[in-house]
């Protein structure tokens, strides 16, 4: 057959997706054996049986044709009002985009601000699909390395030099932080938000952890001075309301990019299904304690896994500051964080992510989703303790 377009091949640049343990765990759950997944962002609980009956009311009565491509205007109004109140900065309607989820938003952003060939930069340790996403809008990856002992901050150096680069166009962040837990403070988002300016970037805000925060505060660059006219920000409700399957989110940015990104929504996703949106309109309106609800078992399971940690000296922990991971660190092991993954899944059945699976800064890590009941997780995690230290001591 004719080749593939190298769009399409390269996404990866021929090696790794990074999630073949999540693979391998799964086709073992399926095969009927008992695993104990900390792997993935999916909330133990299920989206809310309220949010499911707007969903099904919605479908019921119609709202299955052709949606506004858009989004209806009602819950670009809602999404706008919920920006204003948490950022303070002034949003209406031609600020938003409503997109089939977060990885969507993220897609379409850098298609709406790179050419092909441009340099989109992003931090390290990162979401697993960024490099592919950034790929896939034929641009150039580019990761800025961070440290475990400066709780994977990037500093002020490695920005300027990545900033520097040839036809450099973007820079990507997440605060809260996937893989590691961490929230920028404002002195990170502030240098950030000079370097951006200094060097005329656009500035993705990737922030669907923002109702996911254990210390400190969120705060989103776009409320920064001059930063509302060059900062994308990326929203959804997968992580704030529990509707991972849904697929809805956004992408907020001033109206001159939304009206090229509805653009590009026509020619590709052509919108979000109508009853899935009013039922996001619908989970909106409960306001903020349908959202604390689905935080606060992650908050709880944070302070347990710390508090199981304390007791040996083997795997440490980057306090997570915010969102439903931990980015535990076994290099005392001996073992890559892939390795030391596989071998847990063996030994113990228990899949956990490996730090590389999200950078080179990561390395040396496990990543742990606080996804299961908290005597779950605190077996798994006393198990995988002991399981180091057996390696540890052996090595």
């Amino acid at each position: 057959m004719p080749a593939l377009s190298s769009r399409i091949t390269d996404l990866n640049e021929g090696g790794s997706d990074g999630w073949e343990v999540f693979y391998r765990a799964r086709a073992m759950v399926a095969a009927g054996e008992k695993v104990t997944e900390l792997t993935i962002g999916e909330h133990d609980i299920g989206t809310d049986e309220a949010i499911l009956d707007a969903m099904y009311t919605s479908a019921k009565g119609g709202h299955t044709g052709y949606a506004m491509v858009p989004g209806v205007d009602a819950l670009r109004d809602v999404v706008a009002e919920r920006v204003t109140k948490r950022t303070g900065v002034a949003t209406t309607r031609d600020n938003i985009l409503i997109t089939p989820g977060g990885q969507a938003a993220l897609f379409a952003a850098h298609m709406a601000v790179c050419n092909p060939g441009d340099t989109a930069l992003f931090i390290d340790p990162y979401y697993a699909t960024y490099p592919a996403s950034i790929r896939a809008a034929s641009a150039e990856a580019h990761a800025i390395q961070t440290r475990a002992d400066a709780d994977f901050r990037p500093s002020r150096a490695a920005v300027e030099e990545a900033a520097r680069l040839p036809r450099a166009r973007s820079l990507l962040i997440n605060s809260p932080n996937n893989p590691t837990g961490t929230v920028y403070p404002r002195q990170t988002l502030e240098m950030l938000a000079g370097v951006c300016t200094q060097n005329d970037l656009w500035l993705i805000s990737d922030e669907v952890y923002d109702t996911q925060i254990w210390q400190g505060e969120h705060l989103s660059p776009r409320a920064l001075p001059g930063m509302a006219e060059r900062t994308l920000v990326i929203g959804s409700m997968s992580k704030s309301h529990a509707m991972t399957g849904s697929r809805i989110g956004w992408i907020v940015a001033p109206p001159s990019a939304i009206d090229a990104l509805i653009d590009l929504a026509t020619t590709t996703t052509y919108g979000v299904p109508g009853f899935i949106q009013d039922a996001a309109l619908f989970a909106l309106s409960q306001g903020a304690q349908v959202e604390n609800a689905v935080a606060d078992p992650y908050r709880r399971r944070r302070d347990l896994a710390l508090s199981i940690l304390a007791d040996q000296q083997i795997v440490t922990a980057i306090p997570a500051q915010g969102a439903m991971y931990l980015m535990l660190d076994i290099r005392a092991t001996g073992l890559s964080g892939r390795d030391f993954a596989e071998k847990l899944l063996d030994a113990r059945r228990i899949a956990v992510m490996p730090g590389e699976s999200f950078g080179r800064s990561a390395a040396g890590h496990l990543r742990v989703a606080l996804t299961v009941d908290d005597a779950r997780l605190a077996q798994a995690l006393r198990e995988l303790c002991a399981f180091a230290a057996t390696i540890a001591k052996a090595a």
